[in-house]
């Protein structure tokens, strides 16, 4: 920074951040009502409190607090904070920040993949050095009153299609889902169905488009009713579970791709109801290779996703953004890898 000019990395310039003072002369408000919206705190009307982070926004205002600069702090969202999932991508953030002597808020949500205001709210008294979203959305609205005290946010395994504007940390889940249908082609299967996950999550639509494509590859064609929806829940598992393999003859799958480690341990209790083996009568594939995929009874041929790896990379990247804010990044896929253990077998004669 030169002469109150800041150059970014492609040699373009920004104008000199303003003061508390401009941006409230610009606003025709008070500097109280400013620092109001600064901190997150009531009595600001929606029209001001947007005005107002508008001109924060385009006028450069970054503001970090003393209390931040001592203890800085990351905030993390997580969707389902109580699922296998959450649980590892919160340890591997959490492993990142203590050994930088960083402090997490963490917040989970369970009907909505959005935040409620009391949360955003609480973020913007905070000050934190950024947000973590696992598998969470923010509205255009949030972000933007983000952007305009300089939050960074970085996603893992982002809740619908990533946008542009946050960088996002995934897994290849197309890949992933290649890779367990075609493990369970190449034992011999031809009868292969799969339970998906949300519609409205990348992760899920990749992992059918590999189902689909292994199965093509193979000169198989995916049967309608073997593809089901779900929700990578346990409840998806049994229930669907329940539905595919109470068919008869050739109109029960011999092979069942679960799109989630939980769901595949439903698959599991569906099999058991019905007096069947697993994998003797149907081998089950999971997905995210969480710890109880080993545990379960027989231990779970699964898709191994680095979910520490990713919380810890999303991690650096929120420390990186803090001192770089400039820095361009969209989006990276970790690799996922087979585990095959005692799920699957050759079917039948």
């Amino acid at each position: 920074m030169t002469d109150g000019v800041v150059t970014g990395e492609a040699g373009g310039t920004r104008a000199q951040r303003a003061t508390l003072s401009e941006v409230a002369a610009l606003a025709s408000v008070s500097v109280a009502t400013v620092s109001k919206v600064l901190n997150g705190r009531s009595g600001v009307s929606d029209e001001t409190r947007s005005r107002v982070e508008s001109l924060l926004d385009e006028r450069n205002y970054n503001r970090r607090t003393t209390a931040q600069s001592t203890a800085p702090l990351v905030d993390v969202l997580c969707f389902e904070i109580d699922s296998p999932f959450g649980s590892a991508a919160i340890a591997g953030v959490e492993r990142i920040t203590r050994e930088q002597g960083i402090g997490m808020v963490v917040t989970g949500t369970q009907d909505s993949h959005q935040p409620t205001a009391a949360w955003v709210e609480g973020v913007l008294r905070r000050q934190p050095i950024g947000i973590i979203l696992v598998a969470a959305a923010l509205s255009e609205k949030v972000k933007a009153r983000l952007r305009s005290r300089n939050i960074p946010v970085v996603m893992i395994d982002p809740y619908g299609a990533p946008g542009t504007d946050a960088p996002s940390i995934g897994s290849a889940d197309w890949n992933g889902g290649y890779l367990a249908t075609r493990h369970l082609v190449e034992l011999g299967h031809t009868r292969i169905a799969i339970i998906t996950g949300p519609d409205d999550m990348l992760a899920s639509t990749a992992r059918l488009s590999g189902y689909r494509a292994a199965l093509d590859s193979a000169g198989l064609r995916p049967r309608r009713d073997w593809i089901k929806p779900g929700k990578f829940h346990h409840d998806d598992g049994l229930s669907q579970g329940l539905e595919l393999l109470s068919a008869e003859g050739d109109d029960r799958p011999t092979a069942i791709f679960a799109s989630s480690d939980i769901q595949a341990l439903g698959v599991y209790d569906a099999a058991r109801s019905l007096g069947l083996d697993v994998p003797g009568d149907v081998s089950v594939v999971g997905y995210d290779d969480v710890s109880i995929a080993k545990w379960a009874g027989p231990a779970m041929t699964t898709i191994h996703v680095p979910l520490a790896e990713m919380a810890e990379q999303a991690m650096h990247l929120v420390t990186r953004l803090r001192d770089e804010p400039e820095l361009a990044f969209r989006r990276v896929d970790m690799a996922t890898t087979l585990v095959a253990r005692d799920s699957t077998a050759a079917p039948r004669a």
